[in-house]
């Protein structure tokens, strides 16, 4: 089981109105608030505890030192943030995150015209102003003596981490012509470009772009789209299920959707089943809750398939105080929460039980194993789906989508659309606000033991899709022209 737990930042009420506060001492506030994230994570991860990485301590203290060591740059928000952000990326961990909450200042943005997306390694001019000195399809060859793909790990990946994953270039790749005054990159001043057959030198005019002219040109150098959780049956029988997230949170919108939605599965299980074919649509998932897709392998497969997989996997937790805290808040939220089945209930009830004693012996970790004696579900289980059951994938499955992946692929489900995302082994998290109440961290409180899937390995589809992801009704059609490799 696997839970994607967020603790709630809780605002005060708004102060009476006070003389204006005197300039912020910003080299001060990244020193402060980078030493409370090395400081949490220490306390919290299960890195720190983990025989198995005996690295960890290091690649934190070495973040934590690189940020100080940044902040004679830090003269503005910009600079306390990219200083983290990277500190945050140098873990190459999707799940050890950091963002701003809603007391950050705004950020400026300038572009030159244009910007680039990833096709494959190379990088290609996906959205243009009218006046932008490159057309669409022009590919970036280098800026300033640096080539393309040096240039985007430097000024992109650092910031970004796990750089390595084709997933994350095509979800990042857009930013590299997008400047928000980060202090510690230089921003290109000329580029050279492929048209055609020509080589086109460019000299880039940066100037200002609003924030939400800027949020749709990024969306347009990649293939992203997120359907409305939703049930329905195509022309040709085909049943299609648009699965775009899996919020744990009873009071999410993913659960507040999908609850209904594996209602319905239930009572319309006999026909889904004799459909020509299903499909599972994880396009938008970046995670969530695994026990949502354990309901749906349960429903399609049969609960006693599913429980007759090989499992070699365990996990540990970090006992924790603070995660002692989370866990239980989290499992008080959820018990008798509309939609939470049996097997979470039961889940969430050994969890915190088994760390909040593992914590008050004193001890760094606590072992979660499925007991030998628990009871397998009686009977045979129905039978299978008459078709193939395909899963959509694109770059941005993570966490408990690739949960959900690696479950439905055991059983037999066939994955089509693009390369995933990938984790690390550490997973679960709690999220702290740092000291000066402008950014977040998310930190994992769990690591995985004997997982089949590596650290940061991708899912690849059986049928990579050609296309455009984001056209649903060109993707339907391409789906039912693939062979039964079941």
């Amino acid at each position: 089981m696997s839970m994607l737990l967020l603790s709630l930042l809780v605002l005060a009420p708004d102060a009476a109105p006070a003389d204006p506060a005197p300039p912020r001492d910003w080299a001060a506030t990244l020193r402060t608030d980078a030493q409370a994230m090395h400081d949490d994570i220490a306390a919290n991860h299960p890195g720190p505890v983990n025989t198995l990485d005996p690295d960890f301590s290091k690649r934190n203290d070495a973040g934590l030192a690189l940020a100080v060591a940044r902040a004679g740059k830090a003269s503005d928000f910009a600079g306390y943030y990219y200083a983290l952000k990277a500190y945050a990326a140098s873990f190459d961990d999707g799940h050890l995150g950091y963002g701003t909450t809603d007391k950050a200042p705004p950020f400026t943005a300038r572009w030159p015209g244009f910007l680039t997306g990833f096709e494959g390694v190379a990088q290609v001019v996906k959205t243009r102003a009218d006046d932008a000195p490159v057309p669409l399809g022009a590919v970036l060859e280098g800026c300033d003596g640096k080539p393309a793909d040096r240039l985007a790990a430097e000024n992109v990946g650092a910031f970004e981490g796990r750089w390595f994953l084709a997933s994350r270039r095509m979800l990042r790749g857009g930013q590299l012509f997008v400047d928000q005054g980060n202090p510690f990159i230089a921003r290109p001043v000329r580029c050279r470009f492929r048209v055609g057959d020509m080589a086109r030198e460019v000299t880039l005019d940066w100037h200002p772009i609003d924030n939400a002219t800027l949020t749709a040109r990024v969306r347009d150098t990649n293939q992203m789209a997120r359907a409305p959780i939703a049930a329905r049956t195509l022309a040709d029988g085909t049943r299609w299920f648009a699965l775009s997230g899996f919020d744990g949170d009873p009071d999410s919108a993913d659960a507040k959707a999908l609850g209904p939605l594996i209602d319905a599965m239930h009572a319309d299980r006999a026909a889904i089943a004799a459909a020509p074919r299903i499909v599972l649509d994880l396009r938008g998932n970046n995670g969530g809750s695994s026990d949502w897709s354990a309901q749906i392998a349960a429903i399609l497969w049969g609960k006693q398939r599913v429980e007759a997989l090989p499992s070699t996997s365990s996990v540990d937790w970090r006992a924790s105080a603070d995660n002692v805290k989370t866990l239980t808040e989290f499992g008080d939220h959820v018990r008798d929460a509309p939609g939470t089945s049996d097997d979470m209930k039961r889940w969430i009830d050994a969890t915190v039980s088994g760390v909040t004693a593992a914590h008050d012996r004193g001890e760094p970790l606590w072992r979660s194993v499925e007991p030998a004696d628990l009871a397998k579900t009686p009977g045979e289980p129905p039978a299978p789906p008459a078709g193939p059951v395909y899963f959509v994938t694109d770059s941005g499955c993570a966490s408990a989508c690739l949960d959900a992946a690696d479950l439905w692929k055991a059983l037999g489900a066939i994955q089509v659309g693009q390369e995933t995302s990938a984790d690390t082994l550490y997973m679960d998290v709690r999220q702290d606000v740092l000291p000066s109440g402008l950014t977040r961290i998310a930190v994992p409180m769990k690591v995985y033991r004997g997982r089949t899937r590596g650290s940061n390995e991708p899912l690849r589809p059986v049928h990579p899709y050609p296309g455009d992801l984001r056209d649903t009704g060109a993707l339907a059609q391409w789906i039912a022209t693939l062979p039964e490799n079941r």
